[in-house]
């Protein structure tokens, strides 16, 4: 039986000329909400528009081939936990930019089988319990991001690369513990260590 990824990604593929005809921009910015949520990108060859410098750079959707930017802002004193994940093909792997720059590539995944039912997920938070998609998690200070990226590596059919697949981002922020806070707790551990070595000892 054939996913329903990869039948999904033929039937796009097949609408690509005309979607590619509207004249689409070639990038698109969208606000990356800091709840927790997760948001979807896809990537198609097919469908990435012309005047793109990567076929593999990450679109909005199936339904927009616009090239995707997330961007937020973290308020000083807080600290971002962003995480990029694959759901398309178990296998697939990212590298994940911050205004150009490389943030770095998500981990290696186990290749799954394009053509069987079940190989792609479509809950991102199944899809980070299973250790066969690849993911990354970085650590972000207070600034601006302007997050997008591109397939890295694709899962094979036939011999040759899909260069299809989708991904989801993830974004949390809290706040940096103030400096006597932080101090406070380093005193209060010592005395626990401290507290716990005097009871083993007895």
């Amino acid at each position: 039986m054939t996913s329903k990824f990869f039948s999904r990604a033929v039937a796009v593929g097949a609408l690509s000329a005309f979607t590619l005809a509207a004249g689409l921009s070639s990038a698109h910015a969208a606000t990356l909400a800091a709840d927790g949520s997760w948001t979807e990108f896809l990537v198609n060859a097919d469908l990435t528009p012309v005047n793109s410098p990567n076929s593999l750079d990450w679109l909005l959707g199936f339904d927009d081939a616009s090239t995707a930017h997330f961007t937020f802002t973290i308020a000083a004193g807080f600290v971002g936990s962003l995480t990029v994940l694959d759901s398309g093909i178990s296998g697939d792997r990212f590298i994940v930019t911050n205004k150009g720059a490389a943030l770095g590539e998500t981990s290696v995944g186990v290749d799954g089988d394009p053509l069987l039912e079940g190989s792609s997920v479509a809950d991102f938070n199944i899809a980070l319990a299973n250790p066969s998609f690849s993911r990354g998690v970085y650590t972000l200070q207070a600034g601006n991001y302007d997050i997008s990226g591109y397939l890295s590596r694709s899962v094979q059919l036939a011999g040759s690369p899909m260069n299809v697949t989708t991904g989801g981002l993830q974004l949390t922020v809290s706040a940096v513990p103030e400096p006597t806070t932080l101090a406070s707790l380093l005193a209060g551990l010592s005395l626990l260590s401290l507290a716990l070595r005097r009871k083993a000892s007895k």
